[in-house]
C-alpha cells in the first residue's frame, strides 16, 4: 500500500510540492536554495552559512551514511530545512553515531522527501531563490503564501550564528597566532590552521579592531557567514581600522565585507553559488581550480576601480569576482572556500597566508 503524503513544500509563487516528512515536524519559513554537492550533507546541515535557508539537494540519495560525531562544522546545526528526492534512514557506515533524521529532530530541522528535486532545482535556477515553507499536508497553498508573506525577512543571521565570547584552539609549539572573526566560521578552517602551526583565537563578529590588535595577532581571518553582508556594518568598520596594520584573509562573506570596507559594493545573485564544482581562474598565473562555494551575494567588479583592491580570481561560469588583493595592506580575500569540507581544498591560499604572516614577524 502506497504511503500517503504527510508534508508539503509551498513556494511564495504558489508552486506546491507534496512529499513525505523526516526530521522535525515543525512548520518553518525560509529562503529556498539548492546545492549541487554529491556528498557532505552533514557538513552542509551544520554549516552556519545556511542559517534561515532550506537546501534542495540535487544528488538523489541523502542519509545513506548517517551522521558522524567528529564531522560537524559547528556545534549546533542552524539550517532551516532539507529537501531531498530520496531519504535513507538505514545508514551503512561504521563511523555513524546517529541518523540524519534523528539529528534533525534534535535541532528542530524539518525535512521533506519524495519530490522531483530536478524540476525544483530548475525552477530556482530559472526564477531565482525564493521564500518557502515546509508544513503539514493539510496547509493549503493560499495559507502557505499568507504565512510566508507575514513572516519578516531576518537581518540578524550573523549575530545568531557567531560565538558569544572568544574561544581558543591551541596546539603545542605553535608558530603563529591567528585571530578569526566569527561571522559563521566552519570548524574545518580552524583545524587546518592548527595543522599549519597556528594557535587560533575565535572572536565574536562585533569585536572591535582595537580589541583584536591588543591580542597581537600575526594575522586576522574574516570568516564566511550567512545573510546580507551589509547587515553587519560593525565588521565593515573593523576591517577599515585593521587595514594595513596586520595581514588579513577574507573567506566567503569575508571577501564581500572586505570589498565593502574598501568602498566597493555587492549584489545579490539570482540563484547563488552552492556546491563543490565551481571553476575559478587565478588571473595572476592562469591556473584554474575547482572550488567549494556557498554564497548568495557577489562583489561588484565595476565598483572596485580606485578602491585599492585588485581582482585576482574570477568565476569561469559567470565571471563574478572570486578573489581580491591589496598587496600594500597585506590583504587577500577569496569568495570560494579553501577548506572545502566537503569538496576540493586549496590549501595553497592558507599556506600563502602563513608565509605573509611569517614575513611580518
Amino acid at each position: 500500500m502506497a504511503r500517503a503524503y504527510d508534508r508539503v513544500l509551498i513556494l511564495e509563487d504558489g508552486h506546491r510540492y507534496p512529499g513525505y516528512g523526516f526530521g522535525s515536524k515543525e512548520t518553518r519559513v525560509f529562503e529556498l536554495v539548492f546545492n549541487t554537492a554529491m556528498a557532505g550533507y552533514q557538513e552542509l546541515i551544520s554549516d552556519p552559512g545556511y542559517m534561515d535557508q532550506a537546501v534542495v539537494m540535487t544528488y538523489p540519495l541523502i542519509g545513506n551514511y548517517g551522521i558522524t560525531a567528529e564531522d560537524y562544522e559547528t556545534r549546533f546545526p542552524t539550517i532551516s530545512g532539507l529537501v531531498v528526492s530520496e531519504y535513507n534512514d538505514i545508514p551503512s557506515n561504521f563511523r555513524c553515531t546517529q541518523t540524519l533524521s534523528e539529528i534533525m529532530c534534535d535541532y528542530n530541522i524539518p525535512g521533506i522527501e519524495g519530490l522531483d528535486t530536478r524540476e525544483l532545482t530548475r525552477h530556482i535556477r530559472d526564477n531565482g531563490t525564493c521564500r518557502a515553507v515546509i508544513a503539514d499536508i493539510s496547509m493549503t497553498t493560499e495559507e502557505g503564501q499568507e504565512l510566508i508573506a507575514s513572516t519578516p525577512v531576518p537581518h540578524d543571521t550573523v549575530s545568531r550564528v557567531s560565538c558569544r565570547k572568544k574561544w581558543h584552539s591551541r596546539i603545542p609549539n605553535h608558530k603563529y597566532n591567528v585571530v578569526a572573526v566569527d561571522c559563521g566560521i566552519k570548524l574545518s578552517i580552524v583545524r587546518i590552521l592548527n595543522g599549519l602551526g597556528c594557535n587560533v583565537t575565535v572572536v565574536p563578529y562585533n569585536t572591535t579592531a582595537q580589541e583584536i590588535l591588543s591580542m597581537k595577532p600575526n594575522g586576522v581571518i574574516i570568516s564566511d557567514g550567512p545573510g546580507d553582508p551589509k547587515d553587519i556594518s560593525c565588521v565593515i568598520d573593523m576591517i577599515k581600522e585593521l587595514r594595513g596594520k596586520t595581514p588579513v584573509l577574507g573567506i566567503g562573506m569575508g571577501l564581500q565585507l572586505v570589498g565593502l570596507a574598501y568602498g566597493g559594493d555587492v549584489t545579490k545573485l539570482k540563484a547563488g553559488h552552492r556546491g563543490v564544482n565551481y571553476p575559478v581562474k587565478n588571473l595572476q598565473n592562469g591556473k584554474v581550480i575547482i572550488t567549494s562555494q556557498d554564497h548568495g551575494y557577489a562583489l561588484d567588479a565595476a565598483t572596485l576601480e580606485g578602491t585599492g583592491l585588485d581582482v585576482t580570481h574570477v568565476n569561469i561560469l559567470d565571471n563574478t569576482v572570486e578573489g581580491v588583493a591589496a598587496p600594500a595592506d597585506r590583504l587577500v580575500a577569496v569568495q570560494y572556500r579553501p577548506e572545502g569540507a566537503p569538496g576540493p581544498q586549496d590549501n595553497d591560499l592558507l599556506a600563502n597566508f602563513i608565509k605573509t604572516m611569517g614575513e611580518g614577524k
